[in-house]
């Protein structure tokens, strides 16, 4: 089938020149799009280069990817809004003064709709330079506990323990607990019965600190300290054993501690009382029956 027809509609249309201008014009299209994709990656290597490919000689690791997300992001915004304008001037000359020009109208236009916007982002720069949390680390924000996976300009990403992914606004966070931040406490509290001679029981804790130390010193930085006495329980003589250990630490030194506490106790004989149930029976003679 001839198809050459096509052709001679096309060009009585359009004059030799127009075609070659919207060649030209989609060449351009083209060339800006590449152009800015490329900026993209190659700027995004390079500040990954920068921050993350030597870690511990500008920023720790964890700032590092933090930063690092957050000026890639910044980057592609950037980048893309140059390439759309450079367009947009394709079609329409001296559109970037025309958006400048608009610009303090449309920001009145919209200020009142994007309040909330504008603290997300206000807001998600001061936890950035404040360096309040950064990737990775374990914190506990409205009511969410989790590792940060990911700080943007408008929001923060937590993941639960249980693997939930919280979404939540950087303008709602008001208060954050790092547990990322200096020593954590290990905590232990373990009751002896009343009967039980409790400067004895002290001596076995502090024995038991001594070799749990010796065992676990590379997530130790200080103690285990036995702090004696805390509280007097309806059934039980509560005694607090305290160690200052390593970030993230805490929780598996808790759990070590006490299953050597327990070890301890039974080999020396003291007694951990628990709450029982007795049940008395009484037996009739044969003369009461």
């Amino acid at each position: 089938m001839d198809l050459s027809f096509i052709g001679d509609w096309i060009i009585s249309l359009y004059s030799v020149e127009d075609l070659q201008n919207a060649l030209k014009t989609t060449l351009r299209i083209i060339a800006t799009l590449l152009l800015a994709k490329l900026t993209i990656s190659y700027c995004g290597k390079v500040i990954e280069k920068i921050l993350v490919s030597k870690p511990g000689k500008y920023l720790s690791d964890n700032r590092a990817l933090t930063l690092t997300s957050l000026l890639r992001s910044i980057l592609r915004y950037a980048v893309y809004f140059v390439a759309i304008i450079s367009i947009v001037e394709i079609f329409v000359p001296n559109a970037a003064r025309t958006v400048l020009t608009g610009a303090g109208i449309i920001g009145l236009a919209v200020g009142f709709g994007a309040q909330n916007l504008v603290k997300d982002i206000i807001t998600g720069f001061f936890i950035l330079f404040e360096d309040q949390f950064a990737v990775g680390d374990f914190v506990q924000v409205v009511g969410v506990t989790g590792t940060v996976e990911e700080i943007g300009l408008r929001v923060t990403r937590i993941r639960e323990f249980g693997g939930q992914l919280h979404i939540i606004p950087n303008g709602t966070i008001d208060k954050v607990a790092n547990f990322n931040r200096g020593g954590m406490m290990a905590i232990v509290e373990v009751g002896i019965s009343y009967n039980e001679n409790i400067e004895r029981a002290i001596e076995v804790l502090k024995e038991t600190g001594r070799e749990f130390s010796d065992n676990w010193s590379a997530d130790l930085m200080e103690g285990p300290t036995v702090l004696g006495v805390v509280r007097f329980g309806e059934w039980d003589v509560v005694i607090r054993v305290v160690a200052k250990t390593l970030p993230m630490r805490q929780w598996e030194l808790e759990r070590q501690l006490r299953k050597a506490i327990k070890e301890s106790f039974d080999r020396e004989g003291i007694e951990i009382p628990y709450p029982r149930k007795m049940t008395i029976s009484t037996e009739r003679g044969a003369s009461g029956a």
